[in-house]
């Protein structure tokens, strides 16, 4: 083992270590949603249904070329925030969010880490911009739900606390009762780095590749795996 990496082993030890509670990103971290099921494609499905009404100039060109449907769904919110428009869109990406979970693929390692984490007597909980619906779907057809209930905080009608907003964490925080230095935040984003950093919680990266690992890289992200062997086997120990 190099000087490098013995010096990462420890400093996620040390993450784990200090960690009574952990909160979950759920896309990414534990599954990929929309690997069957294209988020590209659903994004374009909103921007068209929004052209569709004569409302396409809601979204920007670098909106619309983002290929992300968050980005499309916040978009038209800050435009119109609290409209009936915002409700019928945001019902119509949950409603394709819940498709996605039938091909979602999870991430590997993940489900076995929640468990063993839990089993250890970590408190679990999932702080993510998909809707809770999905979220409860997707653990329950994992037999997962049991390690979060009922501590499962996703996307709610005020889109404005979307992350990086970290509105989703602090409510995890507070139902839990738990300080945000006793917590640990994995996420696989910016957003999720920077909800982390604005709640006061230590922040892990996990990135799936490459690109993913220098976006959390260049944000200032200091600790971040591109697998959670790691965390399991740390865990373990």
């Amino acid at each position: 083992m190099t000087e490098e990496t013995a010096h990462e082993t420890e400093r996620l030890r040390d993450l784990i270590t200090r960690a009574r509670v952990v909160l979950w990103d759920f896309d990414g971290p534990i599954c990929r949603l929309f690997a069957g099921h294209s988020a590209a494609r659903v994004a374009d499905d909103l921007v068209q249904w929004l052209a569709g009404r004569g409302l396409r100039g809601l979204v920007t060109d670098t909106e619309r070329d983002s290929l992300d449907p968050h980005l499309v769904l916040r978009a038209v919110d800050r435009r119109h925030r609290g409209s009936d428009l915002v409700a019928e869109l945001e019902e119509r990406l949950t409603k394709e969010e819940l498709r996605a979970t039938a091909t979602a693929m999870p991430t590997a390692y993940a489900d076995i880490l929640i468990q063993t984490w839990r089993a250890r007597g970590a408190r679990m909980a999932i702080t993510s911009n998909n809707s809770p619906r999905v979220v409860r779907a997707y653990l329950e057809e994992r037999e997962l739900i049991s390690c979060f209930h009922p501590h499962i905080y996703g996307r709610t009608e005020d889109l404005q606390h979307l992350k990086p907003d970290p509105h989703c964490l602090n409510r995890a925080l507070s139902a839990m009762g738990a300080a945000p230095g006793a917590a640990l935040m994995i996420g696989d984003s910016p957003t999720d780095l920077e909800a982390a950093r604005r709640a006061g919680v230590p922040f892990l990266g996990y990135a799936r590749n490459a690109r993913k690992a220098k976006l959390l890289t260049e944000a200032g992200a200091g600790c971040v795996v591109g697998s959670l062997e790691p965390l399991l086997t740390l865990v373990r120990q």
